[in-house]
Formats: structure tokens, sequence, C-alpha cells
């Protein structure tokens, strides 16, 4: 069993979410991944540790996650004997992410201006709120923030006096799924024309591409769309209904499935010609979800999931963590995957939703221990011998 980034070092500076998230995204696709961490390690290392209910033998639930597949080395670049090992790991690197604050890694020269000239082909990522120049590039940034500036707030929810952001952090999770496909991008531009390049990764970009064609209806319309909840603006029925236990998902995207949903229900009111079509039912949309939330209420999300699911009409339930993560086609396709602390025990943690009919591997590497492979990558991949590196500890440069 091989992975498809198999080959390729990656120098990991990254903390908290965005970076680590792309990081984790490239490990898990092969990449060995050395996560350089300042001497009292990443500070995400801290987050929810102590929390009995979210943490293993002191690693938080963040930190497990984000960081399987990848090796812990400990060097301070404030150093200058400390920078000359990350420079030495440079020139054996194929990327360096990071996800400081705009500016940072120039001024800790770290950055593609300083590195290209140590490793011509490097592949610098940094992933940042705001990018690399402009107007507000230097303001702090944080999912939220980014959520937003970038426009998706305003339609998320119920009301509009009520913004609301995506329950996931799409701000963070978005900057790193971009950071992945740049730096993938970047790594076949070097493979064709040979050399390297700095990719930068703004968090509010992202949020501005994924508001996609809603972007494009705003510019033709003038007008600013509004959060309809559930709903769609387009389809009716689209939207979540009440059932006697739960919730259920309709979604009518075409004719057929309305004509479907009306016979499998056999009710009058629904029958009557002119709901045939689309504009129509937008038309009339308060009446009809009104006569459907009072049927689906009568019977169970699970009788409703295996009724409509056996005329072919587009629904779902809404789950909790707890369905979500048991459900048959998640476990099928293996993204609920178990991760080994280095010092025993096991949690279970999403999986690799990247699946490759070659090159896959399922296996996952625990998260390190701060500074667990530090030996380790100086003497395999730098050829350090022990004196240098119990001097290099002696000095606080390593651990």
């Amino acid at each position: 069993m091989s992975k498809p980034l198999e080959g390729i070092r990656v120098i990991d500076l990254t903390h908290m979410l965005s970076g680590p998230y792309a990081g984790m995204i490239l490990a898990d696709l092969g990449a060995e991944t050395i996560k350089v961490e300042p001497l009292t390690g990443e500070g995400t290392r801290a987050l929810l540790a102590k929390d009995p209910k979210n943490s293993l033998k002191g690693m938080g639930a963040y930190f497990l996650t984000l960081n399987r597949n990848k090796k812990s080395v400990c060097v301070d670049l404030k150093s200058a004997a400390g920078l000359e090992i990350f420079y030495d790991l440079v020139r054996h690197a194929d990327v360096v992410l990071d996800n400081f604050s705009a500016g940072v890694p120039a001024k800790l020269k770290i950055d593609y201006a300083h590195l290209k000239d140590i490793n011509p082909r490097i592949i610098t990522c940094s992933v940042t709120g705001f990018g690399q120049d402009g107007p507000n590039f230097q303001r702090p940034a944080f999912d939220q923030v980014v959520q937003g500036i970038g426009g998706g707030m305003s339609i998320t929810g119920e009301s509009a006096d009520k913004p609301t952001r995506a329950g996931i952090p799409i701000g963070d999770l978005g900057g790193g799924m971009f950071a992945v496909m740049g730096i993938l991008a970047a790594l076949q531009a070097r493979h064709r024309k040979g050399h390297g390049q700095h990719v930068d990764i703004s968090m509010l970009d992202c949020q501005i591409s994924m508001l996609n064609y809603m972007a494009t209806m705003y510019f033709l319309s003038g007008e600013n769309p509004v959060p309809l909840g559930n709903g769609h603006f387009v389809h009716v029925p689209y939207n979540t209904f009440r059932t006697s236990d739960g919730f259920v998902i309709i979604a009518v995207i075409f004719d057929s499935f309305w004509d479907n949903l009306v016979g499998l229900l056999d009710i009058e009111a629904l029958k009557d010609p002119k709901f045939k079509t689309q504009p129509e039912r937008l038309a009339n949309k308060a009446y009809i979800e009104g006569i459907l939330n009072d049927v689906l209420s009568t019977q169970t999300t699970a009788y409703w999931v295996e009724k409509l699911t056996e005329v072919r009409v587009p629904c779902a339930p809404v789950n909790n963590f707890a369905q979500a993560l048991s459900d048959p086609q998640v476990l099928h396709r293996k993204m609920v995957i178990e991760i080994e602390h280095p010092e025993g025990g096991k949690v279970n943690a999403p999986g690799n939703p990247i699946k490759l009919s070659v090159d896959s591997d399922d296996r996952y590497a625990p998260p390190p221990l701060l500074g667990q492979h530090t030996e380790e990558v100086l003497r395999s991949l730098l050829g350090l011998d022990e004196e240098r590196i119990n001097e290099l500890r002696a000095q606080n440069v390593v651990r």
C-alpha cells in the first residue's frame, strides 16, 4: 500500500486550526510532515489538554486530530543556531507551510524571499486572514472574523437581524483546504518547470470564492440576498420539516421529484396541477410547506426517510454527531478511523475524504509527543552526531 504524496517532505510551522488542517491533509496523503515547534510546544497542544472529557493522556482533541501522521522537531527559530538548523531542513524539503500573521515569516527570515536562496525549488505557503498585501492585510483574523467580512454570515440563519456563523469553522477549514490545493498546484508547476514559488492563501479570499454563484447573482441584480433559514430561494419544497421525533430534509429540485412526493403523500390539496411546475410552487411556498409540516409531523424521521427514499425523493435526517458518525455509509467509506496515542490508548476521529483507486493507504501514525522526533531528524536527515545534538540541547536550541 502506498500514498500519493510519498517522497514529498513538508516543514509544518503551523498552529491553531487553518494551517494544521492543511498539514494534516498533506500528511494523510503521504507527505513526510515535520512539525517544527518552539521549545515550549505549538500552542494548540494546550487546548483541551486538561479537559477530562476531551483529551487523551494530556493531548486535547485539537492536537490529536490535526497532527496525526506528523513528526515533531523542537527548534528555537529565534536563535542563530536554531535558524541554521531550520535552513538545513529547508535544503531537504519540498514545502514550508505556515499560518503566522502577515509579516512574521519575513521578520524571522523564514519567508520565501529568504528560503529560495537556500533551496530554489522550495514551495512556501502562508495561510493568513487577509493575504500578503492590500490596505488591511495586517489585521488580525480568526474564523468568525473572516466569516463576517466574507459575507457568508449575512445569509446564514433564520433572520437578517440575527447573523449566524457556520456551525463548523469554515473560515479556518476553508483556508486549510485551499492551501492544500495551492501547494499541489505549485508542486505540479515545479514538476513541469523546475522552480519553486510562494503560495499566498487569504482566508477572506477563500470565503469570497465560496460565495460563488450567489455573488454573481448579486452583481446581476444589485440585490443583497437575505437569510432563508433552511429554505431555498428557487426550489420548493426544499427545507427542513419537523417529524414526530426530529427533522427530515426534503429537497425537490426537479418537477419529477414533486410528482413522486405527491404520489407518496396522496394529499388532494397538493395535487393541484398548478403546483407541478417550480414557479407556482415558489409562489405558494408558505402554503405548501404548511401542509407538509402538518403531515410529516405525524411520523418519525426514520419512517419518512425510508418512504421518501423508496420513491426517490431526495431526503435526509438532521443527524446529531452520534448519528452522523455511526451512519453506515460514513463507516463504509472509512470516515471514522482510530488514532493511537504515542503512549498508548486510542481515540476515533474523522478519516481522509480523498479516496484514490490505487495510491490509497488508510493507516494513520499517532500525533507526536513534543520533540519526539528531534534527534531522529537531526541524525538521519541532517547527519548530526550525538555530541553535536547534545551541545544544541545544552544551548536550548533544540529539545
